[in-house]
């Protein structure tokens, strides 16, 4: 009975989420696209919502609960004092620097992802969606996103934050992440290359897995690395080079299979 009650709790917290996004996000696309002839049901739209609700029943638990029993062991990283001392500090100072701290790792996290085969494994499923909006911001693979949320998260982990403290920040990152994926393009003008903004991820999103633009809220990082990119139009085209599986138990199982099982599993679509 807990676990029905605990199911139905996360279905209709997932079914409230998706009506939120659908309302804040479907109006911005409509009158601001980046590529106007994009519709919403759009060619896997569903494989997409497959991921959403993947994430809302299966992983977030997964991921919550990973960050949790991880907590006092990154916690420890730092002498005791130092943390008392950062936490003695105004708190739009301690935002500053936890999320300065977090958007450096991350985007060296990150361009790791691109570089090396077996992290490419599990990321390239979030970069094999062949379209961009808000919905195509949730396809990940559960081993990928313990992996990027980890890093995100670890600086304030190490000032030994309550997950509480950061909920906000969390929250934030979470809206942010599916804004810059959104079919949205506003007319931000310079603010672009300090807020960030859809067409720099969209441009990430490239084919050629070595586009650039990795950093996750602000391009302080891509500037500063010399990976910013900013062309004035969309890309032609987005997703993978190669085909990848169009179900969604087979982009959970493509990438933690030996090659020529996962070439069948794509095959067979």
């Amino acid at each position: 009975m807990d676990f029905l009650n605990s199911f139905f709790n996360s279905f209709f917290a997932a079914i409230l989420s998706l009506g939120f996004l659908i309302l804040l996000f479907v109006p911005m696309e409509k009158a601001f696209p980046a590529k106007k002839e994009q519709k919403i049901f759009r060619p896997y739209w569903f494989l997409d919502l497959c991921f959403f609700f993947g994430q809302y029943l299966l992983w977030g638990g997964l991921i919550s609960y990973w960050l949790s029993f991880s907590a006092p062991f990154f916690s420890n990283l730092l002498p005791a004092h130092w943390q008392t001392n950062i936490q003695a500090q105004p708190s739009c100072l301690q935002a500053l620097e936890v999320v300065l701290l977090s958007d450096f790792l991350i985007y060296w996290g990150h361009r790791l992802q691109h570089k090396y085969e077996f992290l490419w494994r599990f990321h390239k499923v979030h970069h094999s969606a062949p379209h961009l909006d808000w919905l195509a911001a949730h396809r990940e693979h559960p081993i990928d996103t313990i992996y990027t949320i980890t890093i995100i998260n670890l600086p304030a982990l190490v000032f030994n934050f309550s997950l509480e403290q950061i909920s906000l920040l969390i929250a934030f990152r979470g809206i942010w992440a599916i804004y810059i994926h959104s079919n949205v393009r506003l007319p931000l003008w310079g603010l672009r290359s300090i807020l960030g903004a859809p067409e720099l991820h969209h441009w990430h999103h490239d084919k050629d897995k070595n586009a650039g633009n990795y950093a996750n809220l602000s391009p302080l990082m891509d500037i500063i690395f010399g990976t910013y990119v900013c062309p004035p139009q969309e890309p032609d085209a987005v997703g993978l080079p190669t085909s990848s599986p169009r179900t969604y138990l087979g982009q959970m199982a493509e990438p933690i299979l030996p090659q020529s099982i996962s070439d069948k599993v794509i095959d067979k679509g």
